[in-house]
């Protein structure tokens, strides 16, 4: 009786231990063993802008230092300092007294110059006549000629005498060479003014378009005319879209390159540019503090990888973990070039549709098959 019962007993264990093992559960186990799970990024093209901002100092776009060419008293001014004045326009009136006094002389003398040749012209007819039949001497003749072409030369003499008087005259009248904004006066009625003094009556800028002058390095430059090589001129990088920022707000329409210098500074390694930019209302002053945005460059079929996944061995090379069609992940080595924000630029070793490892590299191992999760990523913003 007691081995019947015993093995009543272990029938009855087996049979509830068949009914109650839960199905499957082997299988599962090699799975978990098998597939680990990792998170992935699918590899696609975007829009990549690289910019960099530099600072500088605006200046205007012509800049006209008004200085009196010949000396004498102001008389008059005909401006309100800070208006806007055209070109052409008269500034200042020096008394004129004098200048007219030396004009009217230097006709005077034209005139007298004038007068001259008619009565040696005439003596010189004369004497041509005369030392054919014998009338006068040969020598004679050639003292008439010379004379006759001695008062033609101070006619010459006396124009230009009256020219010479007549520009003095007119620079009496001060005028402004450019349009443009006028500063302060650094004169008023009845100073004394010297010609080609050092010190400017006021000065005239215009003020309708702005230069910006920043500094870049010269291997950035470099970079810049080769990515831009071919869209404008030999330079390429006239190309180059600007963005005026002041108080790091962008202002106005972006701007054009027009100017790099032909040196590096040796004690900074930099090269100067200088940007145009349109100024209406003529709201930014020269001499103002501020950055230009200026486009180093654009891609749109940018691959940018997470800096997550970028492994960097002992010789220097990086690689990242991909999984293929076959749902195994290997290794990759890839070539990157920039860091954007918290991703790698891409330069060789992946193409767009590739699944690159996110998140549990720890878990994997060359050839292994992986159940992949697509990983949210941010998007990264237009720089």
């Amino acid at each position: 009786m007691k081995k019947s019962s015993i093995i009543a007993g272990l029938l009855v264990t087996l049979i509830a231990g068949w009914y109650l093992w839960p199905k499957g559960s082997s299988d599962h186990v090699q799975d978990s063993s098998m597939k680990p799970e990792v998170s992935v990024v699918t590899m696609k093209t975007e829009l990549l802008v690289l910019t960099k901002e530099l600072p500088g100092r605006t200046s205007a776009l012509r800049m006209a230092e008004i200085r009196p060419q010949v000396s004498g008293i102001v008389t008059k001014r005909f401006f309100v300092e800070g208006s806007l004045v055209q070109q052409g326009q008269q500034l200042y009136q020096i008394d004129p007294a004098t200048y007219k006094a030396a004009c009217n002389s230097a006709k005077a003398n034209l005139s007298k110059a004038e007068a001259n040749v008619k009565s040696v012209q005439a003596k010189a007819g004369r004497y041509e006549e005369l030392v054919k039949i014998g009338g006068v001497s040969q020598q004679e003749y050639d003292d008439a000629k010379a004379s006759l072409a001695q008062a033609r030369a101070d006619v010459s003499i006396a124009r230009s005498e009256v020219s010479m008087a007549s520009i003095n005259l007119d620079y009496t009248r001060v005028i402004s060479p450019i349009s443009g904004r006028i500063g302060q006066s650094k004169v008023t009625e009845g100073a004394l003014v010297n010609a080609n003094q050092t010190e400017p009556l006021a000065v005239v800028q215009q003020l309708d378009q702005i230069y910006v002058d920043v500094s870049q390095s010269s291997e950035e430059l470099l970079q810049l005319r080769q990515r831009h090589q071919g869209q404008v001129g030999d330079s390429g990088a006239e190309s180059a879209p600007v963005q005026l920022l002041v108080d790091g707000k962008p202002k106005g329409e972006p701007g054009r390159l027009k100017f790099s210098d032909v040196t590096v500074n040796p004690s900074t390694g930099t090269v100067l540019l200088r940007i145009l930019f349109t100024n209406p209302g003529n709201e930014i002053l020269p001499g103002m503090f501020v950055h230009a945005r200026l486009e180093q460059w654009r891609d749109d079929q940018a691959i940018l990888v997470p800096q997550k996944s970028v492994s960097r061995n002992a010789d220097g090379s990086v690689s990242v973990w991909v999984v293929g069609a076959d749902g195994k992940a290997n290794p990759r080595p890839i070539i990157v070039t920039e860091v954007v924000g918290d991703r790698w630029l891409l330069s060789r070793g992946l193409k767009a549709g590739e699944k690159v490892v996110y998140e549990g590299i720890m878990k994997i191992q060359p050839g292994m098959a992986v159940k992949t999760v697509e990983a949210a990523l941010p998007a990264v913003p237009a720089k």
